[in-house]
């Protein structure tokens, strides 16, 4: 049929379609109003928004003595080194540092330093030392994301003079991503390198552990008087002097220069997009940055933040120093925690130095003298250059493949073995991947309305929409066969490859008028987002403990449950159909609900490392493994599988099931299999 056919049949239908009773008595006082893409997209905001509120308005609750901070600080303190990929802490392995050369200039002397953090993790550096006798209070300058050949440090060069000039040692450290032996950092913000989540990496774990190994090496100078280390930076550095002296100790006073934030406020004010990776954590524990200040108590702590700063807004950190504060007064040190914001944008102005350098002066040697940067004469890059030429065994450029170490999967040898892995994974699922799940389904108000499209020559056609968490719907299509008896089901989890046309439902045409078919749209699917939405959505999501996946495992089984309120007798067989990315929270869905009898896939990836994310998932395992907690059900491949499922295949063998782990030619066979 041409089109225009089509559409001339569309005109001329008139077939007359009613809920099925059962169904419709679950539809009552239920406003009879579907809404639309653009409206879905907005709640899907709103919702974000309203989960971050929670996170920040539960981060530090109920705490109204010291002895219930000091109870909950090691727990705390644990979850960010987990979430750093800090727990536990790497081998502490020679730092092979060297010094390649040395500038003498009037008052202060530059060492230009590399050392490895880890075996072939080169660290490039500027060690600032005055020249004075006897070991001197020292400054870790952690680096903004600021692009030079010669590192980031070439660019903040003038507060490792000041500091020289005024009696400290400064050791300037280049960042993972604008070093002199360069990384990657933007995986998420715009690489689509979502194995991240699933591997729970942040950029911001390699520049804290290059922190530490850091203090390491300032530890050996004899010209550095450990006991008086302090710390600042700004922007990346800004909030890698949160997450460091969090879980470093040795750290006796921060200053933090626009890095502050809440998650609250960087969701409402979609700060998200302005922001680097090393911002944030994969948080599985749902902790806000507040929770993680908190640790530095009663450590002298300055925030300081710019008024015009669309990274970090106003309201973000001036929550974050109201909630830090809070635990400060607890430990009767309100005066070691600070607020200073000047009216400006995102930069590193005088200042900021200015009141972080007078901080740091008072707490680490008590000097009151007024801060003057005087006249700095700037060096050049060849000037400050660690390196003559890059290391080639360097493994900066792929730190993230290297900095976590995933665990190997074997096949288990017997049936007894696999059911202990499948407990262990069992629990991964529920305390780590699905960690953000609500703890309970709130009323489905569901609501459908009879349509007229093709699709009614095969049977009753719906649109149906349904709650899935509060104040969050979704939308789809739900099909019943006319006068038939129903025995059998199809839930069709459908995505945006699948969306050329609003019922574009070619691929199910074998199911209709022989099943009950629901076609949905989890959430983000059909909401028309360009790349950069999506991807945005994707980061708050990680912000929130979740990946978008994994809330879509959710909606698939708030699904199921609509598929059993909807049937006029108890559950059938209920048939689980996704194609591609989709297959990635098909199999999740499945591997956690039982109630899903059978799942058929059509071209799924074969690894999290190149498909959609499950928060945490590679530290235990993979997509394949995941696949084979699906057995003994039926498990269909509707194209051949990648060579990783022969790891699936083989747990089927040990249920004695693999002739239902199989290829189908077709749909029609799939729905057929036993």
């Amino acid at each position: 049929m041409t089109r225009r056919g089509l559409l001339t049949f569309l005109a001329s239908l008139r077939t007359a379609v009613r809920p099925p009773a059962a169904f419709a008595a679950s539809f009552d006082d239920v406003p009879a109003r579907l809404r639309n893409p653009k409206e879905l997209s907005e709640q899907f905001d709103q919702y974000l928004q309203r989960k971050a509120a929670e996170i920040t308005d539960n981060s530090l609750r109920n705490l109204s003595s010291l002895a219930d901070w000091q109870k909950l600080r090691p727990t705390i303190r644990a979850q960010v080194l987990s979430m750093l990929g800090l727990d536990p802490l790497p081998p502490r392995t020679p730092l092979n540092a060297r010094t390649t050369g040395a500038l003498e200039r009037e008052g202060y002397r530059v060492e230009k330093v590399v050392f490895e953090s880890m075996p072939r993790l080169y660290v490039t550096a500027n060690l600032y030392l005055p020249k004075a006798t006897g070991r001197v209070p020292v400054v870790l300058y952690l680096c903004g994301h600021n692009p030079s050949p010669a590192g980031a440090k070439y660019g903040y060069q003038h507060h490792g003079v000041w500091l020289a000039r005024h009696g400290f040692a400064a050791l300037l450290v280049d960042t993972i991503e604008f070093a002199e032996v360069p990384g990657i950092h933007h995986g998420l913000y715009n690489l689509e390198m979502w194995h991240w989540l699933s591997l729970g990496y942040t950029p911001a774990g390699p520049e804290v552990w290059n922190g530490m190994r850091a203090i390491d090496y300032l530890a050996t100078r004899p010209e550095v008087d450990i006991a008086k280390l302090g710390v600042t930076g700004i922007s990346g550095g800004g909030i890698v002097s949160w997450y460091l002296p969090a879980v470093d100790e040795r750290v006796q006073a921060v200053a933090s220069v626009c890095g502050s934030w809440t998650a609250k406020t960087q969701l409402s004010l979609n700060a998200v997009k302005e922001n680097c990776d090393c911002v944030y954590l994969p948080n599985r524990f749902r902790l806000d940055l507040p929770a993680i200040g908190a640790l530095i108590a009663p450590r002298p702590f300055k925030i300081l933040g710019a008024l015009r700063d669309e990274m970090f807004p106003t309201a973000g950190y001036q929550d974050a120093y109201r909630r830090v504060g809070a635990i400060y007064d607890l430990h009767g040190a309100r005066d070691r925690v600070a607020l200073y914001e000047h009216d400006a944008p995102h930069q590193d102005i005088p200042a900021f130095r200015k009141e972080a350098d007078e901080w740091l002066s008072l707490w680490l040697r008590k000097d009151h003298t007024p801060f003057d940067e005087g006249t700095i004469q700037r060096e050049s890059p060849d000037a400050l250059t660690v390196l003559d030429r890059l290391p080639s065994n360097a493994v900066n450029d792929h730190v993230d493949r290297v900095f976590l170490r995933p665990p190997g999967t074997a096949a288990p040898q017997s049936l007894a073995s696999w059911k202990r892995r499948r407990s262990v994974l069992a629990d991964t699922l529920r305390l780590e991947t699905f960690a953000a799940f609500p703890p309970s389904a709130p009323p489905a108000d569901p609501v459908q309305t009879p349509v007229q499209e093709w699709t009614a020559r095969y049977g009753e056609a719906y649109r149906i929409e349904f709650t899935t968490e509060p104040g969050l719907r979704l939308t789809g299509h739900h099909y019943v066969p006319r006068g038939a008896k129903v025995t059998k089901t199809l839930l069709w989890l459908e995505g945006d490859d699948d969306l050329i046309d609003p019922i574009n439902h070619d691929r199910i045409l074998p199911a209709l008028g022989r099943c009950r078919v629901l076609v949905l749209q989890p959430r983000g699917v059909g909401h028309g987002l360009d790349r950069q939405r999506l991807t945005t959505i994707k980061r708050s999501a990680a912000i929130l403990g979740a990946t978008l996946e994994s809330m879509q495992v959710w909606d698939v089984m708030r699904a199921v449950d609509q598929l059993i309120a909807m049937q006029p007798a108890p559950a059938q067989s209920i048939t689980l159909f996704a194609r591609q990315g989709m297959g990635v929270p098909a199999i999740y869905a499945a591997a956690y609900d039982e109630r899903i009898a059978r799942v058929v896939l059509e071209d799924p990836p074969a690894t999290h490392w190149h498909g959609p994310a499950m928060m945490n998932i590679l530290r235990t395992t993979d997509l394949a493994e995941v696949a084979a907690m699906i057995a003994p059900r039926p498990l269909v491949f509707l194209t051949r599988p990648a060579s990783q499922y022969d790891q699936t295949r083989a747990v089927y063998r040990l249920y004695g099931r693999e002739p239902v782990f199989r290829i189908a030619g077709g749909l029609s066979e799939a729905l057929e299999l036993p």
